[in-house]
């Protein structure tokens, strides 16, 4: 999931944000599409049924998270985009209180104080100035936006039951996802900047639909499956960390101490929310 940063950081340059979020989904579901045409076809009466729910959910996690923080990426900070981000959990949390009703314990409490500290952390580089004199743009607003969608997302995705296997459900959200971006995409080829289909565009838009795609898309889905949405929910702080670590190998940024400071605690912190899990299942 993390490497979108590389493609919110490098691929916008290239590609214009909405093309390559409407690029990347329709990519995604034709390859899908391959693999699960005859299931599909034979449960037509199922999507029939899930339609309306297959929709938002491929409106918000591909549609708002697809393209809002490519756009964000165009006048905010990749600092910024991390710690705006890292608020998706917390709204995941606040959505699951009030609408189901779900129970948030004290160790779950204090793996997220950790894994805020931690992001806060590497985001900062341990330097309380930084913190300080952050300046927010438009573009936060965008990285506000896609945190929300995520959080709803992720919350329906687990409380709807769907009659879809994991990949089935995945190939109709892409789908969904590339039919809600597709106005937006059209306005902006023909008011604001054309897309250039070259080789630029091939590599972007093919890395973009496959590895944090398909790949994160559908481990994040059987994470849920066996965690519930929270605390899955909990394993975006895990995005900051390994973004930082793009940073080092991609875009020679130095590993520096607190690095390991930040990467030590949100890892405590995500083991102390699953501790709990297995206890309630031991009892």
């Amino acid at each position: 999931m993390a490497s979108n940063l590389v493609v919110a950081r490098g691929g916008v340059e290239y590609v214009p944000p909405i093309s390559l979020a409407f690029w990347r989904w329709s990519i995604v579901f034709l390859i899908l599409l391959i693999f699960n045409y005859r299931a599909l076809i034979n449960k037509h009466q199922i999507i029939k049924k899930e339609f309306t729910k297959l929709f938002f959910l491929g409106s918000m996690g591909c549609g708002v998270c697809g393209a809002f923080p490519f756009l964000a990426g165009q006048t905010t900070t990749i600092v910024n985009m991390g710690i705006i981000y890292t608020s998706s959990p917390i709204f995941i949390i606040l959505i699951s209180l009030i609408f189901f009703k779900e129970k948030f314990t004290t160790l779950k409490f204090l793996g997220l104080v950790l894994c805020l500290l931690g992001v806060i952390i590497i985001i900062t580089k341990a330097d309380l100035d930084i913190l300080l004199n952050l300046r927010f743009t438009i573009g936060d607003l965008w990285m506000l936006g896609a945190a929300i969608g995520w959080a709803l997302y992720s919350i329906y995705l687990f409380y709807w039951k769907s009659n879809l296997s994991v990949f089935e459900r995945f190939t109709l959200i892409s789908l969904f996802g590339a039919i809600s971006l597709f106005p937006f995409y059209l306005i902006e080829e023909i008011f604001l900047k054309s897309t250039e289909f070259n080789n630029n565009f091939l590599i972007w838009t093919f890395f973009a639909a496959i590895s944090p795609g398909i790949i994160a898309f559908s481990l994040y889905s059987y994470a849920q499956k066996h965690l519930g949405a929270t605390t899955t929910g909990f394993t975006l702080y895990l995005f900051t960390v390994y973004g930082a670590f793009y940073g080092i190998v991609l875009f020679n940024e130095n590993l520096e101490i607190y690095h390991y400071v930040s990467t030590i605690l949100v890892f405590l912190g995500i083991y102390m929310v699953k501790k709990k899990i297995k206890m309630k299942k031991f009892k």
